[in-house]
């Protein structure tokens, strides 16, 4: 099949890149190029600031009846593109049928909740101890957001980058990733178009991996960007912050994870088994909410890991297109190293490796690994690949310490048939998110999706976007001259 060869997407218009050079994209199963990409550089991105500064006036003018037909109208395009779009994501990202399609309902999801969200922008009264003062707190848009999106679950997280902000009256300018910038942008880019969104509200830069350090000090510098909304590594996060607070821009980070899911000694071993394979070994665990850790009551610890070792040596491997595969390809060679790395680290350290601990180019095998300890960089970095490291404790105040000793603070889960143990636990548990009764990869539009601590700051979704994409403003109205002394 020929390679692709798409536009960047600014002013509503489907451009080269100014230099005229392209970067190649492959397909990381096969190894073939799967698109040539306009290299975006900085001049590129302040063509797309520009628009997106112009385009703003109108669009934050634009009623909410309106917003809400295109965000309507875009969730219907998306339903109507699934098929194309799923293949998208198996040759552009290795994703296989489970992440595509949990991506093919939630946005379209998303989508639908920014329609209504279109109205959510509003304000008070406030009660004023001056008698002829009328006191007003009113929501406004930003102006232009910056959004920075990853590759690895890129509708969603494409898509999450500026949904919400636009549909409050902000416009955008997206960078996706090198390694997704069609499913993880430009695919967006064509959904909006096609539902009516006008021209610079929403733009697409695409660049190679060299140049992503001049577009990103670009779209935080510039003085037309008002809001940061990035999803990525915690190492570029920490530049991200650091840089945005040097021009004293407000910045959402959500970044890495390290998620651990506690099974205590009363819970059902057979759910556990399905909750953990899912949460550990979904889209070769290259998800920032992907179970990282998984600390067992000793009670049960036998039992689950060889029944989680039969589960691992299971899964079908191999071409993500073929709707049987449950493991595909890491998305390149950097990826698997690291994994690697990780899991030969911890071994070489004492941990037990019992199933796993090998590659096929760069199809990981789901890998379990018992005996981790806190010193092993498999219990402290995150791994992002198909492993999931068992951590053996005597009771549930031992499961908490073990979780909550860790630099990131992203997702966690409790398995427990006690509820009110579960609840006390989910109260002390150091992570912005915590799923009593399930594994550690949940999401949904409406939630408040953010972490604590190496994993971010500020939040996505529901009532929490509002305050992170919208200008509160006091505004006060002498309803007779004051008197002055």
């Amino acid at each position: 099949m020929a390679a692709k060869s798409p536009k960047m997407y600014i002013d509503g218009k489907w451009l080269d890149s100014s230099s005229g050079k392209t970067f190649e994209d492959h397909n990381p199963y096969t190894g073939d190029v799967y698109a040539n990409v306009p290299a975006g550089n900085a001049e590129d991105t302040r063509s797309a600031i520009d628009a997106a500064k112009a385009a703003f006036p109108e669009w934050a003018a634009t009623p909410p009846a309106a917003k809400r037909q295109i965000f309507l109208k875009a969730a219907d395009v998306m339903e109507s593109r699934q098929d194309d779009l799923v293949q998208a994501m198996m040759e552009e990202v290795g994703g296989t049928i489970g992440i595509s399609m949990f991506q093919m309902g939630f946005v379209p999801g998303l989508f639908r909740m920014a329609a209504s969200a279109a109205y959510d922008v509003k304000g008070e009264i406030i009660p004023a101890d001056h008698a002829n003062s009328f006191f007003m707190a009113m929501r406004q848009p930003a102006g232009v957001v910056a959004c920075f999106a990853p590759f690895n679950v890129p509708y969603i997280l494409g898509s999450r980058s500026f949904t919400l902000p636009i549909a409050y009256g902000n416009t955008a300018v997206l960078k996706p990733s090198e390694d997704a910038p069609l499913t993880g942008g430009l695919l967006l880019a064509e959904i909006f178009e096609e539902a009516g969104l006008p021209p610079g509200v929403l733009n697409v830069v695409t660049s190679t991996r060299e140049a992503a350090e001049e577009i990103g000090d670009e779209m935080i510098a510039n003085p037309s960007v008002r809001r940061i909304s990035f999803t990525g590594s915690t190492e570029v996060g920490r530049v991200i912050a650091e840089k945005a607070g040097r021009h004293l821009k407000r910045a959402v980070l959500e970044l890495g994870g390290k998620d651990p899911l506690i099974i205590l000694g009363d819970a059902d071993v057979d759910y556990a088994i399905d909750a953990a394979a899912w949460g550990a070994f979904l889209h070769q665990g290259e998800i920032c909410m992907s179970t990282e850790r998984i600390i067992v009551e000793k009670s049960i610890a036998k039992e689950f890991t060889e029944k989680l070792k039969e589960r691992a040596e299971s899964l079908p491997m191999g071409d993500p297109t073929d709707p049987a595969t449950a493991i595909g390809p890491l998305i390149n060679q950097r990826a698997v190293d690291k994994v690697h790395n990780q899991v030969e680290e911890a071994v070489s350290a004492g941990a037990n490796l019992v199933t796993g601990g090998q590659h096929d180019n760069l199809v990981y095998h789901p890998t379990v690994v018992t005996d981790v300890k806190p010193d092993m960089q498999l219990f402290r970095e995150q791994t992002f690949g198909p492993v999931a490291p068992i951590v053996v404790v005597d009771d549930a105040e031992e499961a908490l310490a073990v979780a909550n000793d860790s630099d990131y603070g992203l997702s966690s889960g409790i398995l427990t048939n006690d509820f009110n143990r579960a609840l006390d636990m989910a109260m002390r548990l150091e992570t912005g998110m915590v799923h009593i009764g399930d594994q550690t990869v949940n999401d949904e539009p409406q939630a408040p999706f953010g972490g604590v601590k190496g994993s971010g700051y500020g939040r996505f979704g529901g009532q929490a976007a509002l305050d992170e994409f919208t200008e509160l403003r006091w505004i006060n109205v002498q309803r007779v001259p004051r008197t002055f002394p």
